[in-house]
């Protein structure tokens, strides 16, 4: 796997927040976290630096929690948070 370049890369590796890390596990949060804006599988598994099964499990726990939705675009499945995912991200305290 190559590294993550350009619009993907992550390079000020954005913090979860203890609490939403608490709630949900580190990995889980990040990944909730990173869907404010519509992404592949893949592009988060490069973001996060998780395989694309861990990755996709974390995506089936945050759907089943209603958290997050997904949308075809073309060959790709994109992800995004529902209004609860987005409530639960902003209720967040700030670092």
């Amino acid at each position: 796997m190559y590294p993550c370049s350009g619009l993907l890369a992550d390079t000020g590796g954005t913090p979860v927040p203890e609490t939403l890390a608490a709630l949900l596990g580190p990995a889980r949060a990040r990944v909730l976290g990173l869907l404010g804006a519509p992404k592949s599988t893949t592009q988060l598994a490069g973001l996060t630096g998780q395989g694309l099964g861990s990755v996709g499990r974390h995506l089936k726990v945050l759907r089943d929690a209603r958290l997050i939705q997904r949308r075809r675009a073309g060959r790709s499945v994109l992800y995004y948070r529902t209004a609860a995912g987005d409530v639960l991200v902003e209720a967040q305290p700030r670092g």
